[in-house]
């Protein structure tokens, strides 16, 4: 039986954004629901902070750090991302 592929693995994005995550909110991508708001996972100023570094340094994009509460989902940040123009491609076996 094939597994059913995991929401952060449908689009590049989704998945830098779950694996980025992952390692703020000590959690693997699997048990991050992309509509949760996630603070309601324990992302802190910090997390926020760090993730907002991440953005700038692999996107190029300037992101203040109210951008979590404004955007609280994965699915509403990675709207956002794509809508200011951030694209991922993953060379193939490139971890995240």
């Amino acid at each position: 039986m094939t597994r059913p592929t995991p929401w952060y693995e449908s689009a590049p994005l989704h998945g830098w954004l779950a694996h980025r995550l992952s390692v703020y909110l000590e959690r693997p991508p699997v048990r991050i629901d992309p509509t949760v708001p996630l603070v309601e996972y324990g992302l802190d100023s910090v997390g926020a902070l760090s993730l907002c570094g991440d953005i700038e340094d692999d996107f190029g994009l300037a992101v203040d750090p109210r951008l979590a509460r404004e955007l609280p989902t994965v699915t509403a940040l990675a709207g956002y991302l794509t809508a200011r123009g951030a694209h991922l491609d993953r060379p193939e076996g490139r971890p995240w």
